[in-house]
């Protein structure tokens, strides 16, 4: 039996990743093919990108076929299943959402629907029963807008103004246009535009309050008042009446549903006034609740306006201002001093310092500067320097860049980020999912109770009326309308206040789930260290001076293009400041172990022990020897020099920890994080010695990318949550396993931007500290909304059974509780690092 590994995007390119459903059905489809063992997802990834393990026979069925195979029934589930994530305009609250959702549920061939309050949707679809046209369709007639472009929604508006005029609507926008029969829905268009819910609401207080007033004034009929009533109810409860009747007429029952039966109950027994309070309160609380949702959108809608919408394209000499969407890769644009940057590419041209904040979050400008060789193709590169990159969105300082394109504008580090906040919101917390479930039959049990309490004149000495007004009361009072926002409007705050900062947060489970974090797993080089090798020491030995052996080693090192020695190279220069070389030649490489070079008339020879020992009878003295060792126990990678039969010095490298770890992990020790683990492939002396320098818990050396899976299996057994931090790529198995996945550097790295649960967009330790303090405060918020949702109900449901409070205050204290929870979700976008 035989193993072949293939890159899932190259059989589903659609899909967003391995978890996606069409993954399990291609891997259901591929099982059962003659000469095919097993089927499965890779433990290990290919860069980052996951991949489908195939277990075949080869004397069944060869290579080419399981591709081919492979590949036709990725494109057959492809033309088959389609993902679309939609922005919509329009939708009100969270219970607009859930209605949006489960209509969307009930349309055959829509196989799994996500919808947010701040207006995203994400399906997916079978294309053989429904399409996209199908999809916007039932959106359009649940009275949402899609903007196709940034000022679409506006323009849309403008129409409506223009019909309201009697004029007719421009052919050029006909899929704003809504079909007969349909309603128009007051968030993009209504009678009085967007705010048409806040301005009805208003205007059913202002009826409630004349009403009210007039009924003091003997000379005034009670049918005045009376008709001021029946103008609140309509004005209060037109839209929560749209939106009980589309709620029964998909199955459910929601809350506004139960509001209308209590209104209505109110009027029946001749309680107008008390039903228009209701209704007041209600539609007033919707509308702020429909404000403060909408003011947490606007904060992650901030991320797209980022971008500048026009470049500066220098073409012959010459430059032409164009649209952003016209460019690509390989095009050089220019960026004028204090102005935004168009695309994502490499400096080529000018020296300035740029504000990442926007995309990183680093507070301090990055200074730029062009990279050595402008011709070459760097689209393909992945790592680049961050003094030489540019992203999308960023703030140009004072002198003017020129920069080669390396990414066309859909796929810049910016839209993807974009993209990637955008689909988090459509993620549900395991609290939401809870609450969710809870609603689910407490919406239900309501109805029967209050049914029961109809009945409640039979047992104890009232009328029906007082019976019935006391069901009604009820109703209200266990209506949980807090219950239903106090999750996702924690959640949406906390998104869009992370990526504020350049963290990325891909939802609610990973927002939950690194507050509850205990231990945290670091991959080493370039996470904790910084990823490439630095001379620490240079020993001279006899009579030869520290910076003659530094010259012989920089002359012999530069004819090698190995890592250690181009670090020998770079270091000794800075070190020597600028003093002549001698210049080598001859080189002679032995593998593992070191090399050999002609410098001048002498014969020098650079490595380790091992290269000595194998060489000849001349062996350096065990002081040296024993100065070797040492070096290496405290993590060093050494190189002894000899030349010709005399040992003259010994110098070592080693890649150093970063500055600011040090610092970073006593802060996470600081905010309870108990135990800190390096896993790293090195051998076990460098990873002691790097764990102790920088104050970690433990460090397990030695690991290969397989056994650092394991070594996260065995700790979620002692620590129940893991997380593991690394760069993305090489470490997407372990993160993959983990309780959330952290990954560095994201803004550099497409493959790290996809693999993680959260993507700290800089390349900076610093961040995580924010994150998990960010992430536990919009825990603590989501506990403080459940506790004052629940509270509420459970303390209101007594009080209006017993017939202590009224109608009247249950919907003063109810719809309180409503705005309490929302507001104190927002406080998470002001929170401060």
């Amino acid at each position: 039996m035989k193993k072949l590994q293939i890159k899932i995007p190259l059989l589903l390119p659609e899909v967003p990743d391995e978890k996606d459903q069409c993954v399990a059905k291609l891997i259901e489809r591929l099982k059962n093919k003659e000469g095919l063992e097993k089927v499965h997802i890779a433990d290990e990834t290919d860069n980052g990108v996951p991949q489908l393990c195939f277990h075949y026979d080869p004397e069944l069925i060869s290579i080419d076929r399981i591709q081919s195979l492979a590949e036709q029934t990725g494109a057959e589930i492809t033309r088959k299943f389609g993902h679309k994530l939609i922005e919509v305009d329009g939708i009100r609250h969270t219970r607009h959402a859930r209605n949006i959702e489960r209509g969307l549920r009930g349309i055959a061939g829509i196989m799994e629907a996500s919808v947010s309050a701040s207006g995203m949707v994400r399906v997916e679809y079978d294309t053989a029963k429904t399409d996209e046209a199908e999809i916007l369709k039932a959106l359009r007639k649940d009275g949402l807008d899609m903007p196709d472009t940034q000022v679409s929604a506006e323009r849309f508006l403008e129409q409506v103004k223009e019909t309201e005029k009697g004029e007719d609507q421009k052919e050029g926008n006909k899929e704003h246009v809504h079909e007969e029969g349909e309603d128009h829905d007051h968030s993009h268009g209504g009678i009085f535009g967007k705010n048409t819910e806040l301005i009805f609401s208003i205007i059913c207080g202002a009826l409630l309050g004349i009403g009210f007033g007039l009924t003091y004034i003997e000379a005034v009929p009670s049918w005045v008042s009376l008709s001021l009533y029946i103008g609140a109810y309509f004005f209060g409860g037109y839209f929560t009446a749209k939106e009980a009747i589309q709620t029964v007429a998909k199955g459910g029952f929601e809350i506004d549903f139960l509001m209308l039966v209590a209104a209505i109950g109110a009027a029946i027994l001749g309680e107008w006034a008390e039903g228009a309070l209701l209704l007041f309160l209600f539609s007033m609380g919707h509308a702020l609740e429909h404000y403060a949702m909408n003011k947490a959108r606007k904060s992650i809608a901030a991320l797209a306006e980022l971008a500048p919408k026009t470049a500066l394209l220098k073409r012959n000499g010459k430059t032409e201002e164009v649209g952003i969407e016209e460019l690509s890769i390989g095009d050089i644009i220019v960026v004028k001093p204090n102005s935004k940057i168009s695309a994502d590419g490499v400096v080529i041209s000018g020296q300035s310092s740029v504000n990442q904040a926007p995309i990183t979050g680093e507070s301090v400008p990055v200074d730029k500067e062009p990279v050595d060789n402008p011709d070459k193709d760097w689209s393909q590169e992945d790592d680049i320097k961050d003094e030489n990159r540019a992203f999308s969105g960023t703030i140009n300082g004072n002198n003017t860049l020129e920069i080669k394109v390396i990414k066309v504008a859909k796929d810049s580090t910016l839209s993807r980020l974009v993209k990637l906040v955008n689909e988090a919101q459509t993620q549900k917390s395991p609290t939401q999912r809870l609450t969710d479930k809870f609603e689910k039959y407490f919406v239900p049990s309501v109805l029967v109770l209050v049914v029961l309490l109809n009945f409640a004149f039979l047992v104890i000495d009232e009328s029906f009326s007082e019976s019935f007004y006391r069901a009604m009361a009820v109703l209200v009072a266990a209506s949980p309308c807090a219950l239903a926002i106090a999750t996702p409007s924690a959640v949406l705050s906390g998104v869009a206040r992370a990526a504020k900062s350049g963290v990325l947060i891909k939802g609610g489970r990973p927002l939950e789930d690194l507050g509850v974090l205990t231990a945290l797993a670091f991959d080493k080089t370039g996470t904790l260290t910084e990823g490439k090798p630095k001379l620490t020491e240079v020993v001279a030995v006899g009579d030869v001076k520290e910076d003659e052996l530094l010259k012989i080693a920089v002359a012999v090192e530069s004819l090698s293009d190995h890592p250690l020695a181009k670090a020998v190279v770079r270091d000794g220069k800075e070190r020597l400041d600028g003093a002549d070389v001698p210049d080598a030649k001859d080189l002679e490489a032995v593998l593992g172990k070191g090399i050999k070079a002609t410098l001048g008339d002498d014969k020098v020879y650079i490595g380790n022990l091992d290269l000595f020992e194998s060489l000849d009878d001349n062996k350096p003295e065990k002081e040296t020897e024993e100065k070797v060792k040492s070096l290496e126990s405290d993590g060093n990678t050494t190189m002894l020099i000899r030349q010709n039969d005399h040992y003259i010095g010994i110098i070592a490298l080693m890649d150093t920890p970063r500055k600011e770890a040090k610092n970073t992990l006593e802060q996470l020790k600081k905010i309870g994080i108990k135990r800190m683990i390096m896993l790293t492939g090195d051998n076990q002396k460098v990873a002691d010695a790097v764990a102790k320098e920088i104050g970690l818990t433990d460090a397990w050396g030695s690991l290969l990318p397989e056994e650092k899976v394991e070594a996260i299996k065995k700790l979620k057994k002692n620590e129940s949550k893991v997380a593991m931090v690394g760069d993305g790529v090489n470490d997407a198995p372990a993160m993959a396993n983990s309780t959330v996945g952290i990954a560095m550097g994201a803004a550099g790295s497409d493959v790290a931007l996809e693999t993680a649960d959260i993507a700290l967009m800089a390349d900076k330790l610093e961040t995580l500290p924010f994150a998990i303090a960010l992430s536990r405060n919009a825990k603590s918020i989501i506990k403080q909304n459940l506790w004052i949702s629940l509270g509420i109900v459970g303390i209101l449901i007594p009080l209006t059974i017993s017939g202590i409070a009224t109608i009247g205050p249950a919907v003063l204290i109810h719809e309180g509780s409503t705005l309490v929870v929302v507001f104190n979700a927002l406080r998470l976008l002001a929170y401060k690092k």
